[in-house]
């Protein structure tokens, strides 16, 4: 049984959900409505000072940081049939951190590769390549879907010279092709893209894979963007609380935009405004704090903003940060569900079901966040919720004909292209996304206790190992870390039981501070490949990175040295997550 049951409203988040404007938030989206944000341009920098202003007039507590980060702002890209004779020119884009080829072309022979539909968001993060070997090596593939870094790649490893991709509808959507999250480092700057990657449309797309099918497809391609260091705005608000004013909550979304990019992020702008514009007028009603953000650099950066912020206030956010919630993507046309692709952490589970209730009187359901969005806090160990949040119900999609998945606009194919305007937006839908925000933002920074259930998140990690322990058996035995997770969760769940009714305000105190360093073991170990405030790639990502591999050990079983090297490795690995499920037991103890 649920340890946390959904709560009344409480006065005070009554009287700030009424404080909530309609008017405000949709001054800022018309407003941006008429401002391409590209990172690092005086766009976003145009974005940034309204954003600041405004702030300043209500006389919140704003600072504008300027950190200077590492950008990728695509200008342009060209595609020439050059055999068979009658294709000419192809219409195409190419995507941030491609290798831009200066002013040359590649020129070479087009070989195609099938790709697999995308059915679902989880899919645009995978490679999603060919069922069989296709050789590649010296030539340009041509391949379906969008230019995700896992696919660039895997087809660069391949010996690809360059790669076209074929989107799946009339537009052609921007994106990012780069796996490095945030600025690289001299160990993961090789990472980067080293070939010209460009994208068309699916009619072109077709034609030139008929081409292809038929005869020796020759193509020409050249790729312009502007690539460097560039000081980049981040504005971030601190609304402090009265009675633990060090505890805060973090809650950002994106300042920069492909295009207008109004429901991507202009209208996940307008609600960080308007929440830190009604949470300034109520600080009082806060027990604890407030911290909101704009991040620049997150579409032509890789999330360079929200990684910078981590780097920079890490030992902030790893002493005091109670969780973090990203907001991308609200407000949009036709998105009246909450069932898609909600995201949050298990331990979020019942506490983000109970606020989207109390708000719409709607059901919803979470996935497992992806390694995407703004998530740049999971080596440090922040409980996230929310990333996208309403979305178009399915049925509608098919009505409206939107027969593919896309990354944001609430499911509208508007997303990062130049259709992403006003009318992608609807005022009443982003004041409901908002006043769902309100509810979850009071509720974590008033409750007595912290709204995490941790025993959710070891039951997943407990599934998840039985899982690994299945694909690996008889040849690897996983049973102490069983039997580690197996007894943290009936700890947990003791925990929760018997912290249920605790009075004295510094017993509380010493249950929350149990609950934020639970967050800081499980969360790295369940979404983390790499060390504590590293920035693992953005790639798919599977549960419990670091036991990816004892699916492999059954083929190894022929090569007796490759094998003994896998099992010392998995037993290095089990004995890290035994001892993190050790220690997060350990912590419990007291209250169990």
């Amino acid at each position: 049984m649920s340890a946390i049951s959904e709560p009344i409203a409480s006065s005070h988040e009554r009287e700030i959900r009424a404080d909530v404007s309609k008017e405000v938030p949709w001054e800022l989206v018309t407003a941006f409505s008429r401002i391409v944000r590209e990172s690092g341009t005086e766009g976003e920098w145009k974005a940034a000072r309204y954003i600041y202003d405004k702030l300043k007039s209500w006389g919140a507590n704003v600072t504008m940081l300027e950190p200077e980060l590492l950008i990728s702002v695509p200008r342009g890209a060209k595609l020439e049939v050059i055999a068979p004779q009658g294709l000419g020119a192809v219409r195409a884009k190419t995507p941030a951190f491609s290798l831009s080829t200066g002013g040359n072309a590649v020129e070479g022979a087009v070989v195609y590769v099938p790709s697999v539909k995308v059915e679902k968001i989880d899919d645009m993060f995978s490679a999603r390549g060919p069922a069989g070997p296709v050789d590649i090596a010296g030539q340009i593939v041509i391949s379906e879907g969008l230019s995700m870094p896992m696919r660039v790649r895997e087809y660069e490893k391949r010996g690809a010279r360059a790669q076209i991709y074929v989107n799946p509808g009339t537009a052609i959507h921007e994106g990012i092709c780069t796996s490095i999250w945030g600025t690289p480092t001299l160990a993961n700057k090789d990472l980067k893209p080293a070939t010209p990657i460009v994208c068309v449309n699916a009619p072109d797309g077709a034609r030139l894979i008929e081409a292809c099918r038929k005869a020796e497809l020759r193509v020409r391609i050249e790729t312009r963007l502007d690539e460097g260091w560039v000081r980049c705005p981040l504005n971030t608000v601190w609304i402090e609380g009265y009675e633990e004013p060090e505890k805060f909550l973090l809650v950002h979304g994106h300042l920069d935009s492909w295009h207008e990019g109004i429901g991507d992020n202009a209208t996940g702008d307008a609600a960080l405004l308007e929440l830190a514009r009604v949470f300034t007028r109520n600080r009082s009603k806060l027990r604890r704090s407030l911290r909101v953000c704009w991040w620049p650099g997150h579409s032509h950066g890789r999330y360079a903003g929200s990684t910078w912020f981590a780097d920079e206030f890490a030992m902030e956010l790893r002493r005091n940060c109670i969780a973090q919630l990203n907001i991308d993507s609200p407000g949009c046309r036709d998105a009246t569900e909450y069932m898609e692709d909600v995201m949050w952490m298990q331990e979020a589970d019942g506490f983000c079901k109970g606020v989207i209730r109390s708000v719409t009187g709607k059901y919803s359901r979470g996935k497992r966040p992806l390694r995407a969005g703004d998530y740049s806090f999971n080596q440090i160990g922040l409980t996230g919720f929310f990333m996208l949040l309403s979305n178009i119900p399915p049925a509608v999609r098919k009505q409206k004909g939107y027969n593919y998945i896309v990354g944001g606009c609430g499911g509208n194919i508007a997303w990062h292209t130049e259709a992403d305007l006003l009318d992608v937006a609807d005022p009443e839908i982003l004041h409901t996304d908002i006043n769902t925000y309100v509810t979850a933002i009071c509720r974590v920074l008033n409750a007595d206790i912290y709204p995490f259930e941790h025993s959710k998140a070891a039951q997943e990690i407990l599934n998840y190992l039985r899982g690994y322990q299945e694909k690996c058996a008889g040849h690897f035995d996983l049973g102490p870390a069983l039997q580690a997770a197996s007894e943290l969760e009936a700890a947990l769940r003791r925990f929760e039981n018997n912290i249920k009714n605790v009075k004295d305000p510094n017993e509380r105190r010493e249950i929350n501070r149990c609950l934020i360093e639970l967050a800081r073991i499980l969360v790295p170990i369940n979404y983390s490949r790499g060390q504590r405030y590293d920035h693992d790639p953005a790639i798919s990502l599977p549960p419990l990175p670091r036991l990816e591999k004892a699916g492999e050990l059954a083929a190894l079983a022929g090569d007796p040295s490759g094998y003994r090297f896998l099992q010392t490795e998995l037993r290095r690995e089990r004995n890290k997550i035994v001892d993190a499920l050790d220690s997060a037991r350990n912590l419990v103890q007291r209250f169990a």
